[in-house]
């Protein structure tokens, strides 16, 4: 399964949870809104993530 920032911004849009851990990561570790993205990504949906079946619904075409 890839990164794709498009994705990744949806599935963050339908979810609330997800919004304030964004927020909270860019805040707390003063990062940029596209690594705090990829760091979301890594920590809840790739490699079983609690998100991973959400993220990848969002995908036209599954890996």
């Amino acid at each position: 399964m890839k990164f794709v920032k498009s994705q990744m911004k949806q599935l963050i849009k339908e979810n609330p949870e997800l919004q304030t851990r964004l927020s909270s990561l860019i805040k707390e570790h003063e990062l940029e809104k596209n690594f705090a993205l990829k760091a979301l990504y890594h920590s809840e949906v790739a490699e079983g993530g609690k998100y991973q079946l959400a993220y990848q619904a969002l995908d036209p075409v599954k890996d």
